[in-house]
């Protein structure tokens, strides 16, 4: 052993390095057994800078996403118009997300970003907005997105024969082509909201010129300029569509999407759906229940959630019963109600109890005076000390009561008046559960309440659209600031308007008209402020909770985006960025 450590010091001492025969001949100096030794240090040696250069290379690698995989979805629902100017329901506008694009396409963070768009400019007095478009964008028949395919789309939205969903958003603006790559929008008055409106997709105008919008293969078999391309469609002998096959759309102008293959299949129910899943079909499903999303989880699959802006609450109707005229028993209501038991026992956490009519992923503005939270106790006791001081107390069956003096000119009478009424909502399994927690929150308090559900098409037809409910327990979907204008503005208070909650203040409608016609987001964000704070003080409602949009997702899945979605179409909008296939690369070397 010193052998060997006397001729290790000589290599060390020598000014440079010993050549190939010298450690030849010092090494044929050594015993067997140093030469054992030896051979043992070396390997160590070999073995310890492989595990060093490891580590350090590790320290540099990232991961990136890589082109490759396939993924299948599960919905229920079967499409019938995969055209964006005819969508309707949640299978429709899934595929749209997936096929066509806009000028501007809606980014993760809640934002919008330039699509087929290469830049915008709006007019100082926010009337006019002009597009110029990108060089090589392409639908996916290979041929060339134009301003032409722009105007021709946007003039079928407003052809009061097509019936689009979508033409109130486009009714008053002119459409002009600058030159073959310039188109110009003018408003007859400023609307903020407009360049959420180019987010629709544009149709092909050389195929759509010659054929009807409405019966056509087209809207089955749809060519767009989206992330991903139509392969196959597959149908029942019946004609009903089982799935559809998508493959990258290659020049698709954000980018080629990295996953290869999307398998769309849709189901008649969630229990089906739900088997699909568990049986390996698909690899995730959208926008099932709260009930069957906990089972999930605690089976350990993927579940993402986000809360969508959508404000569930009792809206009272004040023409149909009286008591809802005294704003004391309207805030007695917001206390007495458990809002919390609500999101934990009717949606199992997938939500999040509101106060306000703005949900809180819609606009994003601080309030300056934060609500300060009560404990269930205190809230309780603030419900019953509001109503004894208007004068209710308990009768002999338990319920509140009140005595009101009508006083006349020749006679006084006196009434008794029993603090009752009905909620009527609809027969969902979340819906009902709330109500029964409701009616029995208001009843612990003295409150002689019932409820009533309704199948949906019953509901809307026989007790919203002719106003028929003293409190109607309902779900508002907000994917617009327009829509707050909808729910809130006095001359939506008759069908076919939403304002359900019956609800008429000049000042409030002020407010809404100013918003929307408000470019400046500061000034815009102040004028719902004040919308806010007047609805708090009417109470013409009492707001319940926001719920989740609820997604199980492949465990293999990177790149979901869906902390900002409007509607559940919206988690596709970043759907070429989505992964599966990866690898590792020095950091230096990742695309920035």
């Amino acid at each position: 052993m010193e052998n060997i450590f006397n001729r290790i010091r000589q290599i060390k001492n020598t000014a440079k390095l010993p050549s190939k025969d010298e450690i030849k001949k010092a090494i044929s100096t050594f015993s067997k057994k140093e030469k054992r030794v030896f051979l043992v240090l070396c390997l160590i040696l070999i073995i310890s800078t492989i595990a060093i250069v490891g580590k350090i290379n590790k320290m540099f690698l990232v991961e990136v996403p890589m082109s490759g995989g396939t993924l299948s979805e599960g919905m229920v629902g079967t499409p019938r118009f995969v055209n964006p100017i005819l969508a309707l329901s949640d299978a429709d506008r899934d595929l749209t997300s997936l096929i066509y694009s806009g000028l501007m396409r809606k980014s993760p963070d809640g934002g919008l970003i330039p699509d087929l768009a290469q830049e915008y400019k709006i007019s100082s007095d926010g009337l006019s907005y002009t597009f110029t478009l990108k060089d090589k964008i392409y639908f996916q028949d290979n041929t060339k997105v134009t301003v032409d395919d722009v105007i021709f789309t946007i003039n079928k939205i407003k052809d009061p024969s097509v019936k689009s969903p979508h033409k109130n958003n486009w009714d008053g603006i002119n459409v002009e082509k600058i030159d073959e790559k310039t188109i110009k929008f003018t408003l007859k008055q400023p609307y903020t909201l407009f360049l959420e409106n180019t987010t629709l997709g544009i149709l092909p105008e050389h195929i759509w010129k010659d054929s009807p919008i409405e019966l056509n293969e087209l809207n089955i078999n749809p060519i767009g300029s989206g992330p991903y391309l139509v392969s196959k469609v597959n149908k029942q002998s019946s004609g009903i569509i089982n799935y559809y096959n998508l493959v990258q759309f290659k020049k698709f102008i954000l980018g080629k999407p990295y996953i290869q293959n999307i398998t769309l299949r849709f189901y008649p129910n969630e229990n089906d759906l739900i088997t699909a899943l568990k049986n390996g079909e698909v690899d995730q499903v959208s926008s099932i229940t709260p009930e069957n999303a906990n089972v999930l989880k605690n089976d350990n699959y993927r579940v993402e959630s986000s809360v969508i802006p959508r404000v569930f609450g009792l809206f009272f109707n004040q023409n149909r019963n009286q008591i809802f005229t005294d704003k004391h028993i309207k805030e007695a209501i917001d206390q007495a109600i458990d809002k919390d038991a609500i999101i934990n026992e009717v949606i199992y956490g997938y939500g999040v109890a509101i106060d306000n009519p703005i949900p809180s992923n819609l606009i994003a503005y601080q309030k300056l005076n934060q609500d300060i939270q009560s404990s269930r106790e205190e809230s309780l006791q603030k419900a019953k000390d509001i109503l004894a001081k208007d004068g209710w107390i308990k009768g002999a069956d338990g319920f509140l009561q009140k005595t009101i003096v009508d006083k006349k000119k020749k006679k006084t009478t006196k009434n008794t008046t029993i603090l009752q009424f009905t909620i009527s909502t609809g027969n969902a399994p979340e819906l009902s559960k709330a109500a029964e927690l409701i009616t029995k929150d208001l009843t612990a308090i003295g409150m002689k309440v019932d409820f009533k559900t309704f199948e949906t098409g019953n509901l809307n037809q026989t007790v919203i659209r002719p106003r028929d409910y003293d409190a109607l327990l309902f779900g508002e979907i907000i994917t617009h600031e327009s829509d707050l204008f909808a729910f809130w503005h006095s001359s939506q208070i008759k069908d076919p308007g939403l304002n359900v909650a019956m609800y008429t203040n000049v000042k409030v409608d002020k407010i809404l008209e100013e918003a929307l016609g408000t470019i400046d987001d500061k000034n815009r964000i102040k004028k719902y402020s004040q919308f806010e704070d007047e609805i708090n003080k009417d109470v013409p409602a009492v707001f319940l909770y926001s719920p989740d949009f609820i997604y199980v997702v492949s465990k293999n899945l990177n790149g979901l985006a869906i902390d900002h979605i409007a509607t559940p179409g919206d988690r596709f909008q970043n759907v070429y960025n989505w992964s599966i296939a990866k690898d590792y690369i020095w950091e230096i070397f990742a695309k920035k």
